[in-house]
C-alpha cells in the first residue's frame, strides 16, 4: 500500500489518539507552549539588547585631546593615524574655537563663560568606534598614540547593556535546554501510553506484514500536531506578552533611555522559529517512545 493512499488514514489516527488521551495531550501542549514562551522572552530580550548596543555604537563615542605641544599644521597627519587604529569607525576633529562653542552652547545661562578665550579648552578628537565591546582596548589604543594627551571614556552604560545581554542569552540557553528535555518526556509518554493500549493492535498489524513506517506514522503525526499547536500557542501568547511589556517599558522610560523593538518585522521569524522548534520537539518525543513498541 503506498504512502500517499494512507495519508489521510494517518492524519485521522493522530487526532483521534489526541482527544483519546486529553490529559496527557493538554500537559504536552502547555509544556511546549512554557518551553517556546521562555525561550522566546529571553530570545527578544537578547535581541532589544543587542539593538540598544547598537544603538550606543552609532552614538556613543570617546575624547581623545590632543597634545597642547602639538602644532595645527600636524592634526591631519595625527588623526588619520588615529583613523588607522582597529574598531575605530570615525574620527571627528574639534578645533579649540569649536570646543568653546559648544561648551558655551550647552551652558548658555552661565554668564561667566562669556568672555572666557579659546584656549581655555584644549583641541580634542570624537572618536567613534565599531564594537562597543572593544572600547576600553581602543580608547588603550588611541591614549597611547604620539600626539594625544589623554582620553575621556563612559564605559558604564555600554558594559551594563553588555553584561545584561550576556545574562539574557545564557539564561535564554540553560532554560530552553531543560524545557526542551520536559516537553520531549511528556511527548514521550503521551506517545507511550497510546502505544500501550494499542499495543495488541500494533503486534496483528505487524503478524499481518504492516511496516514499521505504516505502524509508527499516526503517532508521528500525533507528536507533529501536538507540537504545531503548542507553538501556534505560544506566538499569540508572546505576541501579547511582549506588546504589553514593550507599552509598560516605554510609558515608564520619561527620557528614552530605553528604547524596544516593534513586534511587528520579527512576526514570520519568531513564528517560523516557534512553528520549526514546536514540530521537532513532538516528531522527535513521538519517535523516541513508540521505537520500542515495534519490536515485535
Amino acid at each position: 500500500m503506498k504512502f500517499k493512499y494512507n495519508f489521510g488514514y494517518f492524519i485521522a489516527e493522530g487526532f483521534k489518539s489526541i482527544f483519546t488521551h486529553g490529559f496527557m495531550s493538554f500537559a504536552a501542549v502547555c509544556m511546549i507552549v512554557c518551553c517556546l514562551l521562555i525561550m522566546g522572552s529571553f530570545s527578544l530580550v537578547a535581541v532589544n539588547v543587542d539593538a540598544m548596543l547598537g544603538n550606543l555604537e552609532a552614538k556613543n563615542e570617546f575624547t581623545a585631546f590632543v597634545d597642547e605641544s602639538w602644532a595645527e599644521e600636524d592634526i591631519p597627519a595625527l588623526q588619520a593615524q588615529v583613523e588607522a587604529i582597529p574598531n575605530v569607525a570615525s574620527v571627528t576633529y574639534v578645533s579649540r574655537g569649536e570646543a568653546m562653542d559648544n561648551f558655551q552652547a550647552e551652558h548658555p545661562d552661565n554668564l561667566l563663560l562669556s568672555g572666557l578665550p579659546d584656549e581655555v579648552l584644549r583641541a580634542r578628537f570624537r572618536i567613534h568606534v565599531t564594537d562597543i565591546e572593544q572600547m576600553a582596548a581602543t580608547s588603550t589604543q588611541v591614549e597611547g598614540t604620539e600626539g594625544i594627551g589623554d582620553v575621556s571614556v563612559e564605559l558604564e552604560l555600554a558594559q551594563i547593556f553588555v553584561v545584561i545581554r550576556d545574562i539574557a542569552g545564557a539564561v535564554a540557553i540553560v532554560l530552553v535546554l531543560i524545557l526542551l528535555l520536559v516537553s520531549l518526556f511528556i511527548i514521550a509518554n503521551t506517545t507511550k501510553l497510546a502505544t500501550f493500549n494499542r499495543r495488541e493492535e500494533i503486534a496483528i498489524m505487524k503478524m499481518c506484514g504492516a511496516t514499521n513506517g505504516f505502524i509508527r506514522w499516526p503517532f508521528v503525526i500525533e507528536g507533529m500536531l501536538l507540537g504545531l499547536t503548542g507553538a501556534v500557542l505560544a506566538f499569540f501568547l508572546q505576541w501579547g506578552v511582549y506588546s504589553l511589556v514593550s507599552r509598560a517599558i516605554l510609558g515608564s522610560d520619561p527620557i528614552d533611555l530605553i528604547s524596544v523593538l516593534p513586534f511587528g518585522p520579527m512576526v514570520w521569524p519568531v513564528l517560523g522559529i516557534f512553528v520549526c522548534t514546536g514540530l521537532v520537539i513532538g516528531t522527535l518525543g513521538s519517535v523516541l517512545a513508540i521505537r520500542k513498541f515495534l519490536q515485535v
